[in-house]
């Protein structure tokens, strides 16, 4: 199946972003290259204010009323997974490796049947965007009985997976070279001649 945009012919595989809000600073007619149709892309949350390592209370489902943190985001699906909760039964085949059986694992929740617990009153609440004096952007609790309080950020996400190297390697740029001035305004010196 074709669709025309701007005059260009595309096929299925590729949708039009019509939201400005999810590409800031190009046309209302932008090309996207994903795997899903355009209304499954509309679906997606685009601001997330849900982390991982949260502490979420489950509002709808089996485990409702129950609390957990937030072991995995699938954002291309809009669902969470829950430590310990959402418990389905797997069948696993045997294989090199691995052994066969039954067990059970944690199955995704939708994120809309999730909602971060208040860290005041420990009820479930919506969260706001809230930027401070000094100009940081924070999470609020907010919505009927909530404190208004700064949720933190999860601890796990200030661990880096791979750490910083410390001793600059052989494709670094050296610091001296990083550092040299190349363009002045006031002179015009690193202008190119055109």
């Amino acid at each position: 199946m074709k669709r025309l945009c701007c005059g260009g012919v595309f096929s299925s595989r590729w949708s039009i972003g019509n939201s400005l809000s999810a590409f800031p600073g190009r046309g209302a007619c932008t090309l996207v290259k994903l795997k899903m149709g355009w209304k499954s892309y509309q679906k997606l949350i685009h601001q997330w204010r849900i982390l991982r390592g949260d502490n979420v209370m489950i509002t709808r489902g089996k485990d409702k009323g129950e609390t957990g943190t937030i072991k995995r985001v699938i954002r291309s699906q809009n669902r969470v997974i829950v430590e310990g909760k959402n418990l389905v039964k797997k069948h696993i085949k045997q294989g090199q490796g691995h052994e066969g059986g039954i067990f059970s694992v944690e199955a995704p929740l939708h994120v809309s049947n999730v909602q971060v617990v208040d860290p005041v009153t420990g009820k479930p609440t919506k969260v706001g965007i809230r930027f401070l004096e000094d100009g940081s952007k924070v999470r609020v609790s907010r919505g009927i009985g909530a404190s208004g309080s700064i949720i933190p950020r999860p601890e796990i996400l200030k661990i880096r997976t791979t750490p910083r190297p410390t001793v600059a390697g052989p494709k670094d740029t050296p610091m001296e070279v990083v550092m040299e001035r190349t363009y002045d305004p006031k002179t015009g010196k690193g202008m190119p001649d055109l």
